[in-house]
């Protein structure tokens, strides 16, 4: 698995997300920068769930065997 770049890619969407929120907020756009971060937040919940899924699966296999 890809352990690493899961992390960087979460990382990397969370310092995209922090750079807009700046740029939003100090240019009096706070209702735009709300909805940026809650579109980056559900991104990275479904980066995750993948994740999660294989977990269980794993779990299945292990336990069910």
């Amino acid at each position: 698995m890809n352990d690493i770049s899961i992390l960087l890619k979460i990382g990397g969407a969370g310092i995209i997300l922090l750079v807009l929120d700046k740029v939003l907020t100090s240019s009096g756009k706070g209702e735009i920068a709300a909805i940026t971060n809650i579109a980056g937040v559900v991104i990275i919940l479904l980066m995750i769930v993948s994740i999660i899924g294989d977990l269980f699966s794993t779990l299945k296999t292990m336990f069910i065997m």
